[in-house]
């Protein structure tokens, strides 16, 4: 069964990437990228997967927006692109070396990309959340999502992800998580690219 990419809570980690205050006004559809994000971070809390967040130099691009819902979790500062600083890397050895990475966050041609070739080249399972990532050119939103597929991770959405952590109506956690399944997600703009991806 190895390769085709099944998502389960263990051994798997959210990473958030660098949803701040100064990307409002330029990502395309940055409300709703971030909405996605958060329901994501709810579902993952309420079955136990740890998340991770970054922020891309904080002193000049803000904070982390506050309807992530992420003001309780340490924000690792950076200037790379990849997530992948020293802090992380010793937070996921921390966490056991988790072998999947549900990823979202911005911009999908720089640090999204970034991270994934760094979790890839260690050997993990990247699933990119493609209605949770965005960019401030939709062209370089493309074809980052069609790289990243050409690399090696799965392209999947808020809805599928949270459906494959429970996999079962009779997961104890179900109510919790199809609450969060009430209303569908917001649209990113995706549709347009379905015929290129």
């Amino acid at each position: 069964m190895a390769g085709i990419g099944r998502l389960l809570v263990k051994d798997c980690v959210l990473l958030l990437c660098d949803m701040q205050e100064k990307f409002r006004p330029n990502i395309v559809h940055f409300t709703n990228v971030v909405s996605n994000a958060a329901r994501l971070l709810q579902a993952c809390r309420t079955l136990g997967i740890p998340p991770i967040l970054t922020e891309q130099y904080p002193k000049g691009l803000g904070p982390t927006v506050a309807e992530l819902g992420a003001s309780d979790l340490k924000a690792h500062a950076k200037t790379q692109f990849s997530m992948l600083t020293a802090e992380v890397e010793k937070e996921l050895k921390g966490l056991g070396d988790p072998k999947k990475a549900i990823l979202c966050g911005i911009e999908a041609q720089a640090c999204i990309a970034c991270t994934t070739y760094d979790l890839l080249e260690r050997g993990m399972e990247v699933h990119v959340v493609a209605d949770a990532v965005s960019s401030r050119s939709q062209t370089d939103r493309l074809f980052a999502l069609s790289r990243l597929k050409q690399s090696g991770a799965y392209l999947t959405t808020t809805e599928a992800v949270l459906l494959q952590l429970v996999q079962d109506a009779k997961h104890p956690n179900f109510k919790e998580i199809q609450k969060l399944l009430a209303h569908p997600s917001p649209d990113t703009g995706l549709v347009s690219f379905f015929s290129s991806l």
